[in-house]
């Protein structure tokens, strides 16, 4: 479920960490200075990199897939003869050694982490913007404004689209997944929520869509909130909504991606909201706590893991998970720093991602139960799923889903063959090739979503 941080199942995307400015300590060879790019060859999923000698022992790599620039790397030597450089504070050690081939202008070697070795290939240029061609661009066909509006104590961001018509219209409020999420919902260079934003108003419907509490122009820390904060939040956006006059006050729905799926049957739940349909992308079905397990241990596996030490890992997730449940943050940041300091260096988490884990946000996800809501809600729902889904696996969220949504005469629960978490066409569904997948959202889902909608809140 989680995009960034707990939910990034492939040794290769540990790489994608926060990143600053390096200093060198000397020129490096002229054949060698300067940027350079290529892919790390994991299998179906090669991961874009650029890196940049800013001197003979010095130098700083970006990943563009987590729009994170600038990482110093150590042990550099830029050397025709030998190139080598280690990325530091992240687990598995992972290092590249390789030589110039002069005569195909190109610095060719392998990169290594965790046991794992993959081909890397570096050609002379930046890292090129990846090619996104479902993104939108302005001028659009409708109306399109920044908003903001009071959420308790804090300032909510966003912005709100709409089609050029004077005739109140219905309205879809996107809510995004877990983790600090802007507007858009960026990740991996796609933004997801643009293009569901472009496409619903295209169709007739109004949008809004928010900045996550910390994110861009919306204030608050959303490591601090609970579902309670963050269901007033959407809350706030439906009030906001409902004074505007161009927007129809009973045709308005949700649209909730990953942790969103959690949190817009939630507030779809409480009838005093008069929520009149809820569509769900890779929604989760079983509890916060089944999710991090599953993700956990998936992860942990890929990232070379031992049948034992996943063992070992998934027992202290449990207690873990136990401990944030209780409330017991001191506990819980405890088990998490005693278990990391033990493990193998390869397997080791960075200590600034223990700290984000320990949180009144993370305690919230791990304690809810989708359950109570999702059995509650009797407006038309559509809850669709990937096959491929790595995060929010198909198995058993959908039959879940279908077994909670049981009692709702309009409830739909597809499954898209061959997409991910992102309804990407995917190769493994693994979150290291989203970033290298060209389509933003596969089509068939976008014509879902907008047909399953207009047969029921038709835009007018």
């Amino acid at each position: 479920m989680r995009h960034g941080r707990g939910a990034l199942p492939v040794v290769v995307v540990w790489l994608l960490v926060s990143m600053l400015v390096g200093c060198g300590d000397g020129p490096a060879d002229e054949r060698v200075a300067g940027q350079w790019h290529g892919a790390i060859e994991v299998p179906g999923a090669p991961v874009v990199v650029g890196v940049e000698f800013t001197g003979r022992h010095s130098g700083v790599i970006d990943i563009p897939a987590q729009q994170m620039t600038q990482h110093p790397l150590n042990d550099v030597v830029a050397d025709p003869g030998e190139v080598r450089f280690g990325v530091p504070d992240v687990p598995g050690d992972p290092r590249f050694a390789g030589r110039l081939d002069e005569s195909a202008g190109a610095i060719v070697g392998d990169f290594r982490q965790a046991g794992q070795t993959f081909g890397l290939t570096l050609n002379r240029a930046p890292v090129p913007p990846p090619a996104r061609p479902q993104e939108p661009h302005p001028p659009y066909p409708y109306l399109s404004e920044e908003v903001s509006y009071q959420s308790g104590g804090i300032t909510v961001a966003g912005t709100l689209t709409r089609p050029d018509t004077a005739a109140p219209v219905p309205a879809v409020v996107l809510i995004t997944g877990s983790g600090p999420q802007d507007r858009n919902e960026e990740l991996a260079g796609h933004r997801p929520f643009l293009l569901l934003a472009d496409t619903l108003t295209r169709a007739g419907y109004a949008v809004l869509r928010t900045d996550d509490r910390g994110v861009g122009g919306t204030g608050g820390n959303l490591n601090q909130a609970d579902y309670d904060d963050l269901s007033a939040d959407i809350e706030a956006g439906l009030g906001y909504l409902r004074g505007r006059p161009e927007i129809d006050p009973d045709g308005i729905g949700l649209l909730g991606h990953s942790e969103g799926g959690y949190l817009a049957p939630l507030v779809a739940a409480r009838p005093s909201n008069g929520i009149a349909f809820v569509m769900l992308m890779a929604a989760p079905a079983i509890t916060g706590t089944d999710i991090v397990l599953d993700q956990g241990t998936r992860a942990f596996g890929a990232a070379g893991a031992t049948p034992e030490q996943v063992d070992a890992h998934r027992a202290f997730l449990t207690d873990w998970t136990a401990a944030l449940r209780a409330g017991q943050l001191t506990k819980a940041a405890r088990l998490s720093e005693t278990y990391n300091r033990a493990l193998p260096a390869e397997l080791r988490a960075a200590s600034e991602s223990l700290t984000a884990a320990n949180t009144p946000y993370m305690a919230a996800l791990v304690s809810y139960d989708p359950a109570p809501a999702l059995s509650a809600l009797r407006m038309p729902v559509l809850a669709f799923y990937g096959s491929k889904d790595a995060q929010v696996t198909a198995d058993p969220n959908v039959e879940t889903m279908r077994t909670l949504l049981a009692g709702n005469p309009d409830a739909d629960v597809p499954v898209f063959d061959g997409l991910n978490h992102l309804m990407q066409p995917a190769y493994t569904g693994l979150p290291s090739e989203y970033e290298s997948i060209e389509t933003t959202i596969d089509p068939a889902v976008l014509d879902t979503v907008t047909g399953w909608l207009g047969e029921r809140i038709p835009a007018g």
